[in-house]
């Protein structure tokens, strides 16, 4: 039996989703966190606040201090996020992370289950020439349709704007429902 709440939840996500197809872009964040909230979903989030633009040249993978990290602001931002993830009562499936330090802190931080790495989600500010090739394998990843809680995965703002052409701010999530042969839909962006 469907109570009053879940009618009010699905119809506040049925009116959100008709107006993504009608080509709005302001999406209530309330709907969006429906939608997470009803699995199947995907959480691609931003990393949190990590002042400066790409890496120093002196980057490693296996050496944070060579990279560019999350900032007091961002350690603080991305346990907000995950706090107000856990106040909507989503339950959440696996966390997957790029590499670079600054997003697997961020996932850590959000305070999930353990944090997988997954290279597909490493940035390639530095390398262009992965772009393409890597965003296909991306593409292929979040539009499988799951069952079961939704994911978070925890990338740059170059892996996102090449996958779905919006350019998310530090923290932002971009809420994606799979739909299956490399086919997605972005349902809307809840602000970090």
């Amino acid at each position: 039996m469907l109570r009053f709440s879940n009618v009010v939840a699905l119809l506040a996500l049925g009116f959100a989703l008709a107006a993504v197809r009608a080509g709005a872009t302001d999406v209530p964040a309330e709907a969006l966190w429906v939608a997470l909230k009803s699995g199947g979903h995907i959480a691609l989030m931003r990393h949190a606040e990590a002042p400066g633009t790409g890496d120093p040249a002196n980057f490693r993978l296996d050496d944070c201090s060579t990279q560019r990290n999350l900032s007091a602001a961002g350690r603080q931002q991305a346990e907000r996020i995950g706090q107000a993830v856990r106040e909507q009562g989503i339950m959440i499936g696996r966390v997957w992370s790029s590499r670079w330090c600054r997003c697997r802190e961020t996932a850590q931080r959000l305070g999930f289950a353990p944090v997988e790495p997954l290279p597909i989600l490493d940035s390639f500010f530095r390398d262009r020439e992965r772009g393409s090739q890597q965003t296909a394998a991306l593409r292929r990843f979040v539009s499988e349709p799951r069952t079961g809680p939704s994911l978070i995965l925890v990338t740059h703002q170059v892996n996102i704007t090449a996958l779905t052409g919006i350019l998310p701010q530090p923290g932002d999530i971009v809420v994606i429902r799979p739909m299956g042969n490399g086919r997605f839909t972005v349902l809307g962006i809840i602000p970090g």
